[in-house]
């Protein structure tokens, strides 16, 4: 806002601290500690610097959020919420290389596929 740019930011927002809980499910048996996060308002907290913003809780509302912030005449932040489970591939365990990341499941490569067998 500051050096008045025309940026869209976009937040992926699962109402946790994302790859904090993502490693809990993964490598601690979905043991959930202090990564659920009830704050901050992110459209509020851009309004206080004089960027327009808009959560935007469906699919359906996805396309009018787009071009709203497209069509805005300055910064804009779309905050999108999505499902708190979903989990962000690649990934990289601790102390593994990076041929050895976790792509999705179902397409991961240390995984032994049907044809292995």
């Amino acid at each position: 806002m500051q050096e008045k740019i025309k940026i869209n930011i976009a937040i992926i927002n699962n109402g946790y601290l994302g790859m904090v809980r993502q490693w809990q499910q993964f490598f601690y048996e979905s043991n959930y500690e202090s990564t659920p996060l009830v704050s901050p308002d992110f459209v509020k907290l851009a309004d206080a610097h004089g960027i327009a913003g808009r959560t935007v809780r469906t699919r359906a509302d996805v396309a009018s959020a787009v071009e709203e912030a497209r069509n805005a005449k300055g910064p804009y932040l779309l905050n999108f919420m999505v499902e708190q489970e979903d989990s962000v591939y690649p990934m990289i365990p601790a102390g593994s290389a990076l041929h050895e990341m976790i792509r999705r499941p179902g397409n991961n490569p240390l995984e032994e596929s049907p044809d292995d067998k």
